[in-house]
């Protein structure tokens, strides 16, 4: 079910009157429509999927319920170690059985010797690598006594499924998220409102922003063999704002439907293209797998503790890591390797840290040398979206190759509109959160409020994509 689809604005409302005017005062009873509902919710893109989604949260459940009878060391590794294997092995087979199974074969190639391997037909079920990285944290914080082991079935599994965040984040701690299931709510007309108005900026940015985008970034990239260097440099600028309208527009939809119920979910997008270092910017953006990977990976490797050379292999080890977490594809990986290349300048430096307030503190405009190094920043971004984009790597370098010595034309489009007309929608975009960027979203009370509510309503009427619904980016991941 898509949060931009007719069956979810039938969903929410029934959902949410059943929550507070059926259930209100019993809290057990609230926890089990949301299973329920969050059941409903995922299992309408292919209801098979939803025996996966429950063994795995029967795994980790029954894991935490062994930490809670078990002292002995070598057991309690052996109950961490089963929750890892079931988790990362559906990981691994659905998303990448094939990509390993081809590099394999590829290798014997290279080597004179080809081999064939079989490639299985499978479909990758949504949210995956969302909620087995959500229960993981579970069994890992509880293995090392950070969080106590849930006796109730009802709350784990209905903080596994969540609806709003199950398919594409914010990736959710056990610590954060799970308390809130064992705690009586009480609804808050306030914090609904906020819930409300910033659904409607998430839906902005993806039926407005992210959908019209799609439409010039999907022809510039089928057809950069006949455009210019120009328009194929504007298509990956347009598809820079494409997947950060997409993924933050969804955190946005997922935080302000939880609100509704009275849930606090992270922040997961903190106006990441305001960011005058790469350091910055992956503070901004994506937060929840950011300090996942912090937490789970980075630290335990050793952190920036030790010498030079294992700051650069623990840089380099997150980075690709989390470029392979994105997909079963070398271009995710050659992304991953070029940001630990931007950022490994930085961290060289001990600059790293630099930036940590926002851009024009106290000011209604950047300074010019902060101007510059938003400039600078965003173009590092935008050029590594190029391998986040492109089919495989021969289409990566061929379309910097074309933007490189394709000239500087303006080319119309096959789509028939010249390749510079989402510019303006792109420009109010960054002009609503360039005075919201102390606040979590553009539509928090204050001044211009009702206006800018009004102006974002209409332009989601006139301009949204509803003709043919588009899936979310980050549903593929």
């Amino acid at each position: 079910m898509l949060f931009n689809s007719f069956e979810f604005a039938i969903y929410l409302p029934v959902i949410f009157i059943l929550y507070w005017f059926v259930s209100q005062r019993n809290l057990k009873a609230q926890n089990l429509l949301l299973l329920v509902a969050s059941y409903v919710f995922y299992g309408w893109w292919d209801w098979r999927f939803l025996s996966l989604l429950a063994f795995s949260s029967l795994v980790d459940y029954f894991v935490g319920v062994g930490f809670t009878r078990i002292d002995d060391s070598h057991r309690r590794k052996l109950l961490l170690l089963a929750s890892i294997c079931v988790n990362l092995g559906f990981l691994g087979f659905f998303k990448y059985y094939n990509f390993f199974a081809e590099s394999f074969a590829d290798v014997f190639t290279l080597l004179g010797k080809p081999i064939e391997v079989s490639r299985l037909n499978i479909i990758l079920p949504v949210g995956i690598s969302f909620y087995t990285f959500q229960t993981l944290s579970y069994s890992i914080d509880c293995y090392k006594r950070k969080l106590e082991p849930t006796k109730d079935f009802v709350a784990f599994f209905a903080f596994v499924s969540f609806f709003p965040q199950l398919v594409a984040g914010p990736i959710e701690r056990a610590s954060n998220l799970l308390p809130q299931f064992y705690k009586k709510r009480i609804f808050n007309a306030e914090l609904a409102q906020d819930g409300f108005r910033q659904i409607i900026w998430g839906l902005f940015k993806k039926v407005v922003i992210a959908d019209t985008c799609a439409q010039y970034v999907n022809d510039i990239f089928d057809n950069y063999p006949e455009y210019s260097g120009a328009t194929v440099a504007l298509g990956i600028i347009y598809f820079s704002f494409q997947i950060y309208g997409d993924f933050s527009g969804y955190s946005d939809i997922a935080i302000g439907t939880a609100r509704l119920f009275g849930f606090d979910l992270m922040r997961n997008f903190a106006y990441p293209y305001f960011s005058r270092d790469i350091a910055e910017f992956w503070r901004r953006w994506h937060i929840s797998l950011s300090t996942w990977f912090r937490d789970y990976l980075y630290i335990p490797l050793g952190g920036s503790r030790g010498g030079l050379w294992h700051k650069i292999r623990n840089t380099f080890i997150i980075f690709i890591v989390s470029g392979f977490w994105h997909g079963a594809n070398w271009t995710f990986i050659v992304w991953g390797a070029l940001n630990a290349l931007y950022y490994m300048p930085i961290m060289l430096l001990k600059r790293n840290r630099k930036n940590l307030e926002i851009v024009g503190e106290n000011r209604w405009y950047p300074s010019l040398r902060e101007v510059v190094n938003l400039l600078i920043t965003f173009t590092m971004a935008a050029f590594a979206w190029i391998f986040f984009r492109a089919q495989n790597l021969t289409e990566a370098f061929s379309y910097i190759n074309k933007m490189i010595t394709g000239g500087i034309g303006i080319d119309k489009l096959e789509i028939q509109r010249y390749s510079f007309e989402i510019l303006p929608l792109i420009g109010i975009l960054l002009l609503f959160e360039w005075f919201a960027r102390k606040r979590m979203h553009p539509l928090n009370p204050g001044r211009w409020m009702w206006p800018k509510i009004a102006m974002v309503i209409m332009l989601i009427m006139a301009l949204g994509s509803y003709s043919s619904l588009q899936d979310f980016i980050y549903f593929q991941f």
